[in-house]
C-alpha cells in the first residue's frame, strides 16, 4: 500500500460534520486525485439528450478528463454513438463495463442487444449489463428481460461477466432474474429514498448487504451511487454542495476500505435530466456541465 493510500485510508473514521467546506475540499481532491474504482459516463453535452448521435471527439475529450481519476467507466447503451466509449476507453487504458439500453421499442431493444454481442466479441467489453432499471419501470415482462438476458450469453463468444442493473431490492424481489445474472449489479440511492446526509453512507451499506444475501454469493457491484450538488430536497435528503462531497468522500473511503466496487454517478452535469428527475437532475455531476472540476480549493 502506498503513503498516499494509507493517508487516505486513515481518514475513515474522521467526522466529517466537523470539518470546514474548505477542508472538505481538501479531503476530496485528495480522494479524486487518488483515483475511485469507477464513474459512470455523462456524455451528453449541453443541448443534447438521449437520441441524439454523440461524436467521437466529445466522448474522447470527456474521458481523458476522467482518465487519470478511475480505473472503470460504465456505459449506458451501444448505439447513437455510445459503441464509441468502450472502444476510446481501452484505447485510453480504462477497463470497460458496457450497458445495453432496453425499453418498450422492440427495434431500439434489437439494435441494442445486437451492439452489447457485437462490442464484446470484438473484446471491448469487460463486463456486460443488460438492460438499465427496466423491471423498476415497468419496461418489460421479466421473461423478456431473461429473454435478452439470455440472448446475450449465447451470442458471446468472450469469457465476460453477464448481467442485469436495478435497483437492489428488485434482485430480492426476483429470483429468477437474480439467478439468471453471472453478476449482480445493484443502485443504491439513499439520496432518493430521502435519507439523510448523516444516516446515508448506513443506509447504503444496507442496500448493499441486501443485494448480498440476494445473489447467494454472487459479487455485487454497486452500479450507481452519488448525491446532488442543487436541487430541490427529497424528504430529509438535502442536495448541497458540502453533501455532495460529503457523500462521495465517504462512499470512497468506505470502497476503498472495504474493497467494495462502486461507480459513482456521475461523471459530468447533464441538464437534459431535469425532465425525468426535476431540478435535481441537473446536478450529480463531479465536473460541471461545461467539463470544469465543481469542488476546487
Amino acid at each position: 500500500m502506498s503513503v498516499r493510500e494509507e493517508k487516505i485510508l486513515s481518514l475513515t473514521n474522521v467526522d466529517l460534520s466537523k470539518k470546514s467546506p474548505k477542508e472538505l475540499k481538501t479531503l476530496f481532491n485528495e480522494i479524486l486525485k487518488d483515483g475511485i474504482h469507477g464513474f459512470c459516463s455523462s456524455p451528453y453535452e449541453e443541448g443534447q439528450q438521449p437520441g441524439d448521435t454523440l461524436t467521437e471527439d466529445q466522448i474522447r475529450r470527456r474521458l481523458k478528463i476522467i482518465k487519470p481519476h478511475t480505473k472503470w467507466i460504465r456505459s449506458f447503451s451501444c448505439t447513437e454513438g455510445n459503441e464509441f466509449i468502450p472502444k476510446i476507453a481501452r484505447e485510453l487504458g480504462i477497463k470497460t463495463f458496457v450497458g445495453a439500453w432496453l425499453g418498450s421499442d422492440p427495434e431500439i431493444n434489437k439494435k441494442e442487444i445486437a451492439g452489447l454481442i457485437k462490442l464484446v466479441n470484438q473484446g471491448y467489453v469487460d463486463i456486460a449489463a443488460v438492460g438499465n432499471e427496466v423491471m423498476y419501470r415497468q419496461d418489460l415482462s421479466e421473461q423478456e428481460l431473461l429473454s435478452f438476458i439470455n440472448e446475450v450469453k449465447e451470442g458471446i463468444t468472450k469469457d465476460v461477466p453477464v448481467g442485469y442493473v436495478d435497483a437492489y431490492y428488485e434482485f430480492e424481489d426476483r429470483p429468477a432474474i437474480t439467478e439468471a445474472c453471472d453478476i449482480i449489479l445493484a443502485n443504491c440511492y439513499p439520496f432518493w429514498e430521502g435519507c439523510h446526509q448523516d444516516y446515508s453512507l448506513l443506509y447504503m451499506k444496507d442496500m448493499y448487504r441486501r443485494a448480498l444475501r440476494a445473489g447467494k454469493g454472487k459479487k455485487v457491484i454497486i452500479t450507481e451511487t452519488g448525491w446532488p450538488s442543487q436541487g430541490s430536497n427529497l424528504a430529509g435528503a438535502v442536495p448541497s454542495e458540502e453533501n455532495a462531497m460529503k457523500y462521495f468522500i465517504n462512499t470512497q473511503l468506505w470502497s476503498k476500505e472495504d474493497d467494495i466496487d462502486i461507480f459513482y454517478f456521475s461523471s459530468f452535469d447533464e441538464s437534459w435530466k431535469v425532465g425525468s428527475e426535476g431540478d435535481v437532475g441537473s446536478y450529480w455531476g463531479i465536473w460541471d456541465k461545461d467539463e470544469q472540476l465543481k469542488f476546487q480549493n
